[in-house]
């Protein structure tokens, strides 16, 4: 089974499959290593690591697209990608959705937000007219190289219009050739509970620590039937507060040593970027025949 073909099945079981977020290389091989069935590449993740800035849009295209290929390296299991508002219009998503392909994205979300986009649990955001937001994900449906390759319609429309305008909105979203629909910010316990029955389609659930959608354990959503339920930043606060506590440490002691509750072992480091890998295919380069070690010597 392909990874696209695996997301779409785990997504259609809807048994509230937990999918956390990555923002580099790195922590997509460190969730994949941990177990997770599928990783997240998050908007807002690759904004606050990679940039230092907020989620408010500053991520484009090329930078997805390379930070994309490189998870892609690193992880064997499916990738969703966050690709905010497209980066334009219909036409816009087109080329978005040709370029996340073949960077190796295997489900593409596309949110109907006005750009600049914002974080869906920060206020203010508003959001493009129904018609706009059916006609991009129509392009993102006809981009497809792969017909495998899943498309994930978001909408931000509770914020702005109400709960039940963003259920209608979804639907359209749907009937446009969405796979997998994602209602964000939806704020009441009762209507996270009904949602995923009035809909043909998978859901999935945004859980963001601090944000706006009340916290519910895998189980409970997984009963109301939700296919997906994502941390998208979990793994990014995580990091966050490891790396204050350690830099913290040797700030105050003026030294650090390798204490397991501040840092990863040298070794562990080691496992995770997959260095044994890596000499063992020095060695075995090194022992093709013809290969002359001395001459390395010589030349250096």
């Amino acid at each position: 089974m392909s990874r696209k073909h695996e997301l779409r099945a785990l997504a259609a079981r809807r048994q509230g499959v937990l999918v956390p977020g990555a923002f580099n290389a790195l922590s997509a091989r460190l969730a994949a290593d941990l177990g997770y069935p599928a990783v997240y590449l998050s908007g807002a993740g690759l904004s606050n690591m990679s940039l230092g800035l907020p989620d408010l849009g500053f991520v484009g295209l090329s930078d997805l697209a390379e930070h994309t290929a490189r998870v892609r390296d690193a992880v064997d299991v499916p990738l969703i990608v966050d690709a905010d508002t497209g980066f334009g219009n219909a036409l816009n998503v087109r080329h978005t959705v040709r370029t996340l392909e073949r960077s190796g994205a295997d489900c593409i979300q596309l949110e109907d937000q006005v750009a600049p986009k914002r974080c869906g649990h920060f206020t203010g955001a508003e959001v493009v007219s129904t018609a706009e937001a059916v006609a991009k994900i129509q392009a993102a449906v006809d981009a497809r190289h792969d017909p495998g390759l899943l498309i994930m319609a978001r909408t931000d429309a509770a914020a702005s219009l109400g709960i039940e305008a963003a259920i209608e909105r979804a639907h359209r979203l749907a009937e446009a050739g969405a796979d997998l629909l994602f209602i964000e910010a939806v704020t009441d316990a009762q209507t996270i509970a009904g949602l995923p029955g009035r809909f043909d389609k998978p859901l999935l659930l945004n859980l963001v620590l601090g944000g706006k959608t009340p916290l519910m354990g895998a189980d409970t959503l997984a009963g109301f039937g939700y296919g997906l339920v994502l941390y998208a930043n979990a793994a990014l606060q995580g990091a966050l507060v490891g790396m204050q506590r350690a830099l913290t440490a040797l700030r105050d002691d003026g030294q650090l040593r390798e204490d397991p509750v501040l840092v990863a072992p040298f070794a562990e480091r080691q496992r995770l970027v997959g260095k044994p890998g890596w000499d063992g295919l020095a060695a075995r380069y090194a022992s093709e025949p013809g290969h002359d070690p001395s001459s390395e010597q010589r030349e250096g």
